[in-house]
């Protein structure tokens, strides 16, 4: 079986209530959108893409052998990557040493491992919608965090055409 996968953090309730907060208020000043599922809001470490099932069992031993402890996730302003036909709107995520190094060292292993992993330099955010058309700017909010102990692989599928993310793995902080 092939699966769509990527490694992510996985927001809390509280941090995903402040998200569709942010959400909301973009989609009420947007004349366009196609804006993320409550459910699948997350913070992207890694995008990993199609892989079978050895290729999976790779990627638990990869996370199995990263060592990361808890850190805080930030949570401070909000912004856009131009796109024609419509920007891609983000929460961005204050970057730390923890968070870069965490993306770093799984990128490193997985490349090592002989996957096709993006290099470029990772911007920590997390997506509220795609294809937005607004005149809103990007602009800093007041923050919000949470401590973030485990690390998710998840596995992307369309299901009645709607997107849905479901996790299939999980790498405790500490461990």
């Amino acid at each position: 079986m092939i699966m769509r996968l990527f490694i992510a953090v996985n927001v809390n309730d509280d941090t995903r209530s402040s998200l569709i907060r942010l959400q909301n208020d973009l989609r009420s000043n947007s004349k366009h959108g196609n804006f993320s599922s409550p459910e699948n809001i997350h913070l992207t470490l890694v995008f990993i893409g199609e892989c079978n099932e050895a290729q999976t069992k790779n990627v638990k031993e990869i996370m199995n052998s990263t060592s990361f402890e808890q850190f805080e996730l930030i949570i401070d302003n909000i912004g856009r990557f131009r796109r024609n036909g419509g920007d891609i709107w983000w929460a961005g995520v204050r970057s730390n040493e923890h968070i870069l190094t965490l993306q770093q060292d799984l990128t490193k292993k997985l490349t090592v491992a002989g996957f096709d992993i993006d290099t470029r330099e990772y911007n920590p955010h997390i997506t509220l919608g795609r294809e937005v058309r607004t005149n809103e700017q990007p602009k800093n909010i007041e923050q919000f965090s949470e401590t973030v102990n485990k690390i998710d692989l998840m596995m992307s599928d369309r299901i009645d055409g709607r997107l849905v993310y479901t996790r299939i793995y999980e790498k405790e902080a500490g461990k």
